[in-house]
């Protein structure tokens, strides 16, 4: 079974105002619900989990109901956990209880505030996560990256012919996912960055998916802006 696991526990701190980026509304719909809408019309997504603050779970069921459709069985709004790994363990843990978690349970990971992703990368993300048991979606680095180990100078400049910049989705085989974060040391899970690094700890490949570069993540209030402009091209088209 393919879930669609929609990460919405950010607060966002960075755009200001008391309300969380993904519930902003941007020509009146609210973030998240162009999110799921984009998972909704993926015939391979056979149920998508949205996750977020146990604050926000009763408003979300009730943009879903009014946006989307009401009673909607494909779609479970749960509680999120305190960190992003911890959230896609809740999800797994959902899928579990319902007894749906096998050897063959692909969970394709999604940013709430990414809601220009693709029907092509979703089902790419699918497929490979399938192959390969994970799959990161990314695009070529385009500016010249500099590392520095004390923020002050830089210590190296790496070929940016090999570098990548990550996006979302990241999907997984669950069962899989599962044991191996639940077999992370301490200090292992203080490291992680996202769940495919998770992979990279235990020496599993992880698949590159080509992403696109309008595939944004809605941070700042100018990323709000674009995000008008995306959506008046793609009612127009």
């Amino acid at each position: 079974m393919v879930y669609g696991v929609i990460l919405a526990g950010g607060i966002g701190s960075r755009m200001g105002g008391d309300k969380p980026k993904q519930y902003l509304t941007v020509k009146e719909k609210p973030i998240i619900i162009y999110t799921i809408e984009k998972f909704f019309a993926v015939p391979d997504i056979e149920k998508i989990i949205v996750l977020c603050p146990k604050q926000w779970v009763e408003h979300t069921k009730n943009l879903i109901e009014k946006h989307i459709a009401p009673a909607q069985p494909r779609v479970a709004v749960i509680e999120g956990g305190e960190t992003r790994n911890e959230t896609i363990m809740n999800a797994i843990k959902f899928i579990e209880d319902e007894g749906c978690l096998d050897d063959e349970t692909i969970i394709v990971t999604h940013d709430s505030v990414r809601p220009f992703v693709t029907n092509r990368i979703i089902t790419e993300n699918i497929e490979y996560a399938k192959k390969f048991g994970a799959c990161d979606t990314v695009v070529p680095a385009t500016d010249t990256i500099v590392e520095s180990d004390d923020n002050v100078v830089i210590s190296s400049i790496p070929d940016r012919s090999k570098m990548y910049q990550g996006q979302t989705p990241q999907s997984f085989n669950a069962l899989k996912l599962k044991k191996m974060y639940y077999a992370l040391s301490d200090e292992e899970k203080n490291i992680l960055t996202d769940a495919a690094k998770i992979f990279i700890i235990k020496g599993e490949r992880v698949a590159l998916v080509q992403g696109e570069t309008y595939n944004m993540k809605i941070t700042y209030p100018y990323d709000l802006r674009v995000a008008k402009s995306l959506l008046e091209e793609e009612e127009n088209d």
